[in-house]
This record gives structure tokens, sequence and C-alpha cells, in this order.
């Protein structure tokens, strides 16, 4: 019986640490590739913009291997491993579509990061970069694929409407 590789989803307990994925990847002959899902996310610290990582799916670990007996209790016995995704902890395959929907969103994470903040419509905002700093606003639109924002900021009196990148916001 030849046995195919399927990408498997394990369980992890989050400490922090990434041990699971490099212990697990000793087993060359088995398991062909360990993917913790993650994404480029934009951040603003201290006024800068920093590119950070971000795992969109905390506390799982995906597994692309030929699942054997000798594989499973290999697996299972790695620290910090608590168990397949399936029933009665029996691994189940993922179906493609959830793969290609899964990798897709690691590289279009890697190619477009996407902001850590979001906006909601009404939110009050601090103006933090550009012509218009320290001023304060009423976010009036959200452009989520742009990372834009309408923002009605009051100039002598009246309320203007500017178009502002998510960078140059923060919430008050």
């Amino acid at each position: 019986m030849v046995h195919r590789p399927h990408l498997f989803e394990l369980r992890e307990e989050s400490l922090g640490g990434d041990q699971a994925p490099s212990k697990i990847q000793g087993l060359d002959d088995l398991i062909e590739d360990v993917l913790v899902p993650t994404e480029e996310v934009v951040e603003v610290r201290r006024g800068q913009k920093v590119n950070s990582e971000r795992k969109f799916l905390p506390g799982y670990v995906l597994l692309h291997a030929k699942l054997t007996d000798e594989a499973y209790h290999l697996v299972k016995n790695v620290p910090k491993v608590t168990g397949f995704l399936g029933q009665n902890n029996k691994p189940m395959p993922l179906r493609q579509g959830e793969v290609d929907r899964i990798l897709n969103q690691v590289t279009e994470g890697a190619e477009h990061p996407k902001p850590s903040i979001t906006f909601e419509i009404g939110e009050q905002v601090r103006v933090a970069d550009g012509p218009f700093t320290s001023f304060n606003g009423v976010v009036e639109e959200v452009d989520e694929d742009r990372s834009r924002l309408k923002v009605a900021v009051s100039i002598f009196g009246r309320a203007t409407p500017v178009e502002l990148e998510f960078t140059q916001v923060e919430k008050i």
C-alpha cells in the first residue's frame, strides 16, 4: 500500500515558541513539510511603520506527511503537540480547497502586508502623521483593501473630509 502525502492540522500548546515544527522537521523520510501559518502585518510603533509576522491560526501547525503509524506516534510524542484535528483525535487530511486557501493567505500576506489595526465608522482618531498632525477627527469611511480612511477633521470649526492611510492615524 502506497501512502500519499496529505496535509494535516496539528493542535499545539501555544507557549510562545516554535519548538514543535523544529522537532517534527527531523522526520524527513515521512514528513515533507511543516508550516506555521503566518502573515505579514504592518504595525505602528512609536510613530514608525514596522512589518511584523502574526500567526493567523494560533496554536496550529500544518503538516504535509505520509501518515504511517510510525509517523503518527512520532509526531504525537513531540513536546507541546496535543493532537491532530479530526474525529476522536484520528487525523483527517485537509481538503485541497482549504489547503489552497491557507497557502494563498500566507503568500498574499507576504506580498501585501495587512494593517494590524482595524477602524470602524464613527470612531474617534487622532492624526499622527502628515499636514494634519495632532488634529482629531471621526472616521467616515474605511477602505480595507487600500488601507485608507476618510476622516472628518475639524478645521476652523468646519468638518473637512481628509483621506489618510491607516498608518497616519491612531485611535484615541
